[in-house]
């Protein structure tokens, strides 16, 4: 899809927590389309674009959600929250972002986010339950504290109302007891050590990863020993953050010396 520029109305902002809010726009349904995955640019000024993950699939209603994360110390964060409380119009360029839910792989999805990172696989999920609800997905969403898990009760919902569906909460401060339940499992720490403690082998699996840079090649150099097809990982960061080589040799390396172990 050619990204476009277009006028939408500001429905509703609401807090998700003191940290986080979340954005419904409405525009033309043709005009709002996109893919799951993919993001949006909002205008802030003359020559300001800032970017936000889609958080909604493309239901053809001409609806769409964001969650934004609020830094009252920066500058555009501010501007842009008191500009989404007052205006009743924004302008938008969309679609844009090539990390976009393969809907024709039955291979099942490893779904990796950290914060607000969560929004771009709201979206991926919600399609998943539509087109595929059989495809097995294994949610794994970071914070540094619980709140900030925000929509853990929506996703729970979904946890109970589909049986492919695992969620895995990290927490570096950790969690309370009555955490878990069935498919809801609970990591204190780093998003990547956990990964490494808990996972052994994701070769068949659709790997999209949501974050900074410096948490998405963390979780890949953890995952490439386990198996990871390089054909068959995808997220934002490899376009505005790229590293060559995507995988690196140390991490090759120590998958062969893993072979050669099992051997």
């Amino acid at each position: 899809m050619t990204a476009r520029t277009l006028t939408c109305q500001v429905l509703e902002v609401s807090d998700l927590t003191p940290d986080v809010f979340r954005v419904l726009l409405e525009g033309r349904a043709e005009a709002m389309a996109h893919a799951p995955g993919q993001y949006l640019e909002m205008r802030l000024d003359e020559g300001t674009w800032v970017p936000f993950s889609i958080a909604s699939r493309h239901a053809g209603d001409g609806l769409l959600e964001l969650h934004i994360q609020h830094w009252p110390e920066r500058s555009n964060s501010a501007l842009l929250r008191r500009m989404l409380v007052v205006a009743e119009h924004l302008e938008v360029r969309l679609p844009s972002g090539d990390c976009v839910l393969d809907v024709e792989s039955q291979r099942p999805l490893l779904l990796i986010a950290a914060g607000t990172g969560f929004a771009q696989m709201k979206a991926i999920i919600e399609e998943v339950h539509h087109v595929t609800p059989e495809r097995p997905v294994s949610l794994w969403w970071a914070a540094k504290d619980r709140r900030d898990l925000y929509a853990e009760t929506m996703v729970r919902e979904w946890v109970r109302g589909a049986d492919n569906l695992v969620f895995h909460g990290v927490c570096e401060t950790g969690f309370e007891e009555g955490f878990a339940e069935d498919r809801v499992v609970g990591h204190h720490g780093r998003i990547d050590i956990a990964l490494a403690e808990a996972l052994s082998d994701v070769s068949a699996e659709d790997v999209y990863l949501s974050g900074s840079p410096g948490m998405v090649y963390a979780c890949l150099d953890v995952l490439a020993p386990l198996g990871l097809d390089e054909a068959r990982v995808f997220s934002d960061v490899f376009s505005y953050a790229p590293r060559a080589p995507l995988i690196s040799a140390s991490c090759a390396g120590k998958a062969v010396q893993e072979g050669q172990k099992q051997d």
